[in-house]
């Protein structure tokens, strides 16, 4: 298996995309395609001794696609940048596999022409995980669609369970629509359309669905797989996260108040690095593209080496699961006549 890593993709690239490729093809076996400068990445691995990893080959780019590339454009007047060949690597069967930690929208504009999507699949979905009481959450989508139909809804809440079965080894995923309210007559139109879609899916035993969930109730663990047109997924994902780094400050300054609180810290450190590590995006590693007929791993945009190495990680696995082959034998229980 050969994994295609964009290596200057991403706010510490290249050496966080460089090390972290070298380091999975140390760890997991596998071969691993660094595409980007050649003499920027020959001089990192050689910098940290690793010019020799077995599995590591470079593929050479002479661009870069950053953060205020237009991500519609981009690949097209940067034939020559690092994600533009690895996409380029991707479609010809050169690679089994590509993660990028650079431009999520050239990344998803990248999977959709160049991956392509599963035959019957309308819209490809941005994925992530986040902490949960008792676990992980998904949600489905987290930006890549703003605008959604409920035949999207319907089919990011098929991609998400058999991603969350598969990879991550939830069994029989929960999986819940996210909504203004838990009553089944709540919500918009699309809400309500996609209700009875989801509905109808899990009478007939093909999802475990749950019924509506309010974003209260996400991170409470209501759910292992949150369904949401990528709007509103992007607005609970950001919140969140804002929230969870403004709780991390308050706990910080209460702390640090005074020698007595410092004390109290040693004395509860142990939990509080538990609660911290909770919100590691480094030991994810990335979101993957669900729907995109080849895996597509989106490493967060500030990855460093470990987060690199375990977005390959999750690409390995991604690749191994068969999932993309089920979505294909089973895309008539995810379509609306």
């Amino acid at each position: 298996m050969k994994i295609i890593v964009d290596a200057m993709g991403g706010d510490n690239a290249p050496e966080s995309a460089v090390i972290g490729g070298a380091l999975a093809a140390k760890e997991y076996g596998e071969q691993v395609m660094l595409v980007g400068q050649p003499d920027t990445v020959a001089e990192i691995l050689k910098k940290r001794g690793m010019q020799d990893t077995n599995g590591l080959t470079i593929m050479p780019a002479s661009d870069l696609v950053d953060m205020h590339d237009d991500p519609a454009t981009v690949l097209r007047k940067k034939p020559d940048s690092s994600m533009a060949v690895a996409f380029k690597l991707l479609k010809a069967g050169e690679g089994d596999a590509l993660v990028s930690a650079g431009n999520t929208g050239a990344l998803l504009t990248g999977a959709t022409l160049f991956g392509g999507r599963i035959k019957g699949i309308r819209r490809g979905a941005l994925a992530p995980v986040m902490p949960c009481s008792g676990g992980q959450v998904m949600l489905c989508d987290a930006g890549a669609n703003t605008e959604c139909t409920a035949e999207m809804l319907l089919q990011f809440a098929f991609l998400g369970s058999l991603y969350a079965e598969k990879i991550n080894g939830v069994k029989n995923p929960r999986v819940g629509l996210v909504n203004n309210g838990t009553e089944d007559t709540k919500g918009d139109p699309l809400r309500k359309e996609a209700y009875a879609l989801l509905q109808k899916a899990g009478d007939e035993g093909r999802l475990n669905f749950v019924g509506n969930v309010e974003g209260s109730m996400v991170p409470l663990g209501a759910c292992d797989v949150a369904v949401a047109d990528g709007f509103t997924g992007n607005v609970m994902l950001k919140t969140i996260e804002g929230v969870a780094k403004f709780m991390a400050g308050q706990i910080k300054g209460v702390f640090t108040r005074n020698t007595a609180t410092k004390l109290g810290y040693l004395a509860c450190k142990t939990g509080l690095d538990e609660f911290r590590d909770l919100f590691n995006q480094d030991k994810i590693g990335g979101a993957p593209f669900l729907g995109i007929a080849k895996p597509v791993i989106k490493a967060h945009g500030s990855s460093n080496e470990i987060a690199v190495m375990n977005a390959v990680r999750q690409a390995i696995a991604y690749t191994k699961s068969g999932m993309i082959h089920e979505v294909e034998q089973n895309i008539q229980y995810m379509t609306v006549e």
